[in-house]
């Protein structure tokens, strides 16, 4: 039997950024955990009403960043996604900045169906040096019976630049050869900001099978383009009012991105 398409149509995945977490500098205790709750249930409603396909729980606020989530997010990101997961009608994925691991504990404590995290190279940049270990987060998931949460493998992380010199065509052929991505995704500079068009063909060529998902930077005007390589997409920041990354997210300008989405579908 033929296995079923992991993007059966270029779906959109709509990111759910929290506001800051406890732990966090930019934590407001005044609004505490319910806060956090509060502002993802708003954004949730207007991603779904605004017609997204799917949405992606993120810590995107918990400035500055880290390699290693510490317990009170994983608890918290467990526990807010868990209170929420009722009112979705979609499929959801969990995003933890920038803990493979931990993202992929709590999809599997919470029911989500993918994760998107850093897996594979060397990284420098604000957050210094930056490794992985795709080797131990790939046997971890299969550690803890979660071999069908699917991994979205980011290979050309924010914020840094990777020390491997390599063209990223070259990058992306051999992730999906040795370290078995379900989606490969390619990122602009930093969020928010778009990703070369010619980029995404040559990542979607040297990719093969595996799907290439564009991570950064989508809009109205640039989408359909986009979509000509990528599987899929996932949009945070033109979502949101203003189109300002920390701002709420705004059910209008996801019905203005879907309605081109649905024109390239031809729906």
């Amino acid at each position: 039997m033929e296995k079923p398409a992991l993007f059966p149509k270029k779906t959109v995945i709509g990111m759910a950024h929290a506001i800051p977490f406890p732990g966090g500098p930019l934590y407001d205790p005044v609004k505490g955990v319910k806060g956090v709750v509060e502002a993802l249930r708003q954004d949730l409603r207007a991603l779904q009403d605004g017609g997204v396909d799917a949405v992606m729980f993120c810590n995107e606020s918990d400035r500055p960043y880290r390699l290693a989530a510490g317990p009170e997010t994983i608890a918290v990101m467990s526990a807010v996604i868990a209170e929420l997961a009722p009112e979705l009608r979609v499929p959801y994925g969990v995003d933890i900045l920038w803990d493979p691991i931990a993202a992929i504990a709590v999809a599997k404590a919470t029911g989500a169906t993918f994760v998107r995290e850093i897996f594979t190279g060397v990284y420098a940049g604000d957050m210094g040096l930056w490794t992985t270990d795709v080797g131990e987060a790939v046997r971890f998931r299969t550690a803890i019976d979660a071999s069908d949460i699917k991994l979205f493998y980011n290979i050309n992380a924010e914020f840094t630049d990777r020390l491997d010199r390599r063209p990223i065509a070259a990058i992306a052929k051999t992730v999906a050869f040795g370290s078995m991505p379900d989606a490969i995704c390619v990122s602009g500079p930093m969020t928010g900001e778009a990703v070369e068009k010619s980029t995404l063909a040559e990542v979607k060529k040297a990719a093969g099978e595996v799907p290439v998902i564009v991570n950064t930077g989508c809009n109205p005007d640039n989408i359909a383009g986009f979509l000509e390589f990528a599987d899929a997409a996932i949009v945070g920041t033109y979502f949101k009012r203003d189109g300002v990354t920390w701002h709420p997210v705004e059910a209008a300008r996801v019905a203005k991105f879907m309605s081109v989405v649905r024109h390239v579908r031809g729906e």
